[in-house]
């Protein structure tokens, strides 16, 4: 049989109401679209759910990674959907992920969000699509560290000999633009020192390093270095394959039983940790999933894992794997983390760092209480007082025309 490709690409193009959800007309949409293209031979097979306020397109087909028509058809989903539902509901942030006006053969840099995986089928082959919303690509470098290094996390690492070689990560600087390529165990420590900066360091694939083959493949796109502006958190995506010389798809799913703090939630501009979550409703038929919904303090962040087993290209499933009672002490940890780190207010830790700030309204907020020469003001201190005493209160900066997608 011909090579598979697994595509997901996902965009934020409306929430209902504000952030927290997505329209349940968006998904029929999407599935209709996409049903569509299966007809006419473009796709194999499709799925379409959501966490939060975004929709994500699973899709099988025989064109490899970066096809212009498998683009091209999540871009024009996408679009459609803002057009025909988002404004005219008037959705919140109608649009917000499309970066661009027009698809120029490859949505990758437009603002969507993609995790591609090109395969030969196994004679079994699990495949896991985890979706996450309210943070950043690099909330999976911790989780993919666990599944594919950690032998704490991963028993295979140790009991399967398929695995004594380890695996190979490769590692996207998403400032610089270079690429790091690093085999565990041997470099276990370099990898470390790169991706424990998940802002900037991200795993964007990870390979077997016995064969070559493909195991996990996570979205890498940063909104903010396209657009130079804040638009919205990331929201990443990612594409696991498990079993027969990988993790087993529980040795995946443990990964996410301690929910680590990621970057993102409120305004895209806090600290929270990263709470796996069950979906809402699945129609198998309809070939729709309605994840979780994001409230409290526009979260916390939260991930959703739909698992499915591949045969000649067609998705047999899903099955909800964080619908579980063995995580709802993970859920209920991360909500005792989210009430303690939430008394923290607008301060760091919560808050984040100044360069992550960067791109959000703040630097221009703040540029309206100008600074004095420390040296200055100490040689003048009564005098600089005196002033800003009579000067009353600082004045506001004006909005700007740009939206903020807060």
């Amino acid at each position: 049989m011909a090579r598979i490709t697994i595509s997901l690409i996902k965009a934020d193009v409306g929430g209902w109401p504000g952030h927290s959800w997505v329209h349940p007309k968006m998904l029929a949409y999407a599935a209709e679209k996409l049903a569509d293209a299966q007809k006419k031979g473009i796709i194999i097979d499709y799925y379409v759910f959501n966490v939060g306020d975004d929709i994500s397109l699973l899709m099988t087909h025989t064109k490899g990674e970066n096809s212009a028509d498998i683009h091209g058809l999540a871009w024009d989903t996408f679009r459609e959907i803002t057009d025909n539902i988002s404004k005219r509901l008037k959705l919140y942030g109608a649009g917000q992920d499309l970066l661009k006006d027009t698809f120029s053969g490859n949505i990758r840099g437009m603002g969507p969000q993609v995790a591609e995986m090109e395969i030969e089928e196994r004679p079994s082959e699990p495949v896991i699509a985890f979706a996450a919303d309210k943070t950043e690509p690099g909330a999976f470098n911790l989780p993919m560290y666990r599944m594919f290094a950690d032998p704490f996390n991963t028993a295979g690492l140790v009991i399967d000999p398929a695995m004594h070689e380890g695996f190979t990560f490769e590692v996207l600087d998403v400032v610089e633009h270079k690429v790091y390529l690093l085999n565990t165990p041997d470099e276990s420590y370099y990898l470390l020192g790169l991706i424990g900066t998940p802002g900037r360091y991200i795993s964007r694939k990870v390979y077997r390093r016995t064969d070559g083959i493909p195991a996990a493949s996570v979205s890498v796109e940063r909104l903010s270095l396209i657009a130079g502006r804040y638009v919205g958190k990331d929201d990443p995506v990612a594409l696991v394959r498990a079993q027969h010389g990988l993790p087993a798809v529980g040795e995946v799913l443990e990964a996410f039983a301690y929910p680590h703090l990621v970057h993102g939630w409120m305004r895209g501009s806090h600290a929270g940790p990263l709470m796996p979550m069950k979906f809402v409703q699945i129609e198998p038929e309809k070939k729709t999933a309605m994840g979780p919904r994001m409230t409290r303090f526009d979260g916390p962040p939260k991930i959703g894992a739909l698992g499915f087993q591949l045969h000649d290209g067609y998705l047999e499933g899903p099955v909800d794997l964080f619908d579980d009672p063995a995580f709802d002490y993970t859920r209920q940890l991360a909500a005792q983390i989210a009430e303690y780190i939430r008394r923290m207010g607008p301060f760091q830790p919560h808050r984040l760092p100044p360069e992550e700030m960067e791109y959000t309204p703040l630097p221009k907020i703040l540029s309206a209480v100008p600074p004095i020469e420390a040296d200055e003001y100490e040689a003048k201190r009564s005098v600089y007082l005196e002033e800003k005493r009579r000067a009353g209160k600082v004045s506001a900066p004006q909005p700007t025309q740009q939206p903020t997608h807060d």
